[in-house]
């Protein structure tokens, strides 16, 4: 099979305040996995996006074959054979449209455009036959708001094969992923590329880099550091290019000098309408509890309980000994309770406003004045001090949020917090796309405030950071709670023992 090379040669782009990409090459060809790599704001998202069509303001030029093509347009890429599967999988789909209505969507008006008539038994069909070619056990059927987070994207995936695409770009793929969908990922990945498909997997995730691509980019500060082969290289030497530095531990040291017996908050047999049962824990001040568990043990249902936003059916949760009717997120950030959302972009941050906005926007009263204008001076004082604290690489403070990485992104998510100076802490997969760099500033920021004496809830699906940063933590399977553990004496074998329902 005859491979095709894609070129980017000189891809420089700049937005207000921020040069992100400074003369930028990239080159991959068909039948291979690329990695592309780099700290959060190293600029590899944005060279993904010049390639996808979704920014069209860059210079330089773009290569198929040693020809140029023109790329503007997500059309163009689309025309060119380039697909783009982004982290936010559900901004992507049609949730109230069926699976073989998404993956087959530019379709529902047949190709000449001579009938407003959908032959809705030959779309499913055709459908099927893409599904079953991936070996993808979806009916095209299904309703796409019935599937699972890892469905929707073997959906998307699928959809880029119904397009003709030769290449792939996968941003963050596992980042929702449990251990097992990600294995089901990486099947379909290996089909792909047998096939002849370039894939271009973007991943912080650096032992799935090594285990499923062949060649590696790293870039830093908007520039290509390295091209290389993957068996050229290794994960420590990869972090160091990431970073321009060497790597220290990335944990914090623990201190339980702040760890008192005094329980801050108490849950006892909470249920919710759906997922939870009996869910009983305790944070003391200064401790940081650990919340273990599996994709869709109910770890982010339960955070979500905890702040109001799904009613709990049963139980009660106690703050200072004190029974809370928690009925929405408004009186549960009035009691001193802080979220920090796993979905950022969606419930986290509002994207489409500057960094001060969102830096101050949970607790706005801080800074309105009479008749309810805000005080732009204060804001912009407290914004700045923030920004200077939290390490946030930004223009300035009125830059828009959506133009900065990830890591960046969610400094202000819990950033915006600090303000308020909550009670209690609730982290949902804190550290959920985000660069080695940034999770060590993430880590010592929640140390940081359990140093202060708040009581902090670390829920991930990363065994090690759970391990790395709390004191004690309690392993979630199917909604109830399978067993708690004072860390210090366990490990990541025992979490995933009880995380998978042993006994």
């Amino acid at each position: 099979m005859l491979s095709t090379l894609l070129e980017m040669k000189a891809i420089s782009i700049e937005f207000p305040g921020i040069r992100a990409l400074n003369s930028v090459g990239f080159s991959i060809k068909t039948g291979t996995t690329h990695a592309l790599i780099g700290a959060n704001g190293a600029g590899k998202s944005t060279l993904m996006k010049v390639l996808s069509g979704a920014y069209d303001h860059y210079t330089g030029d773009i290569l198929i074959d040693q020809k140029q093509v023109n790329i503007r347009t997500p059309k163009d890429a689309q025309s060119s054979g380039i697909q783009i599967v982004h982290q936010e999988v559900d901004t992507a789909l049609i949730s109230y449209l069926t699976v073989g209505e998404n993956i087959l969507l530019s379709k529902t008006v047949n190709d000449k455009g001579r009938s407003f008539f959908v032959n809705w038994k030959n779309l499913h069909e055709e459908a099927t036959d893409i599904l079953q070619s991936l070996h993808i056990n979806v009916s095209s059927k299904r309703l796409v708001s019935e599937l699972s987070l890892a469905e929707k994207q073997m959906v998307l995936i699928a959809r880029t094969v119904s397009t003709n695409c030769r290449f792939l770009i996968l941003d963050e793929p596992t980042a929702p992923l449990s251990h097992s969908e990600t294995k089901e990922l990486f099947r379909i990945v290996k089909e792909l590329k047998d096939k002849g498909v370039g894939i271009i997997f973007i991943s912080h995730r650096l032992p799935e880099i090594f285990e499923i691509c062949e060649e590696i980019t790293i870039m830093r500060n908007g520039k290509v550091v390295t091209h290389e082969l993957i068996s050229n290289t290794t994960p420590n030497k990869v972090v160091e290019l990431m970073l321009g530095r060497e790597l220290t531990e990335q944990f914090p040291q623990k201190s339980l000098s702040f760890v008192t017996g005094e329980a801050i908050f108490e849950v006892k047999n909470l249920c919710d309408s759906d997922k939870l049962t009996n869910i009983s824990l305790t944070v003391n001040k200064g401790e940081i509890v650990g919340i273990a568990g599996l994709v869709g043990a109910g770890k982010t249902e339960l955070c979500k309980a905890l702040f109001g936003e799904t009613k709990i059916k049963t139980g009660e949760v106690k703050l200072h000994g004190k029974v809370l009717r928690l009925s929405n997120p408004y009186q549960a950030v009035k009691q001193g309770i802080a979220l920090v959302p796993e979905e950022r972009r969606k419930e986290g941050i509002l994207v489409m406003e500057s960094v001060s906005t969102n830096l101050t926007a949970a607790n706005l009263g801080r800074f309105t004045k009479r008749l309810g204008f805000i005080n732009r001076k204060a804001e912009r004082s407290t914004s700045l001090e923030l920004i200077e604290r939290l390490g946030i690489k930004t223009p300035s403070e009125e830059a828009m949020v959506q133009h900065l990485s990830g890591g960046n992104q969610q400094k202000i998510a819990i950033g915006k917090w600090l303000i308020a100076d909550a009670d209690v802490y609730i982290f949902d997969e804190p550290t959920k796309g985000v660069d080695v760099g940034a999770k060590k500033d993430i880590f010592e920021l929640i140390l940081e405030l359990a140093n202060k004496g708040k009581a902090i809830i670390y829920a991930s699906s990363e065994l090690s950071e759970i391990i790395g940063i709390t004191n004690r933590l309690y392993v979630l399977y199917d909604g109830q709670v399978a067993k708690e553990i004072e860390t210090n004496v366990t490990n990541e074998e025992e979490l995933l023992f009880y995380s998978t329902g042993g006994k």
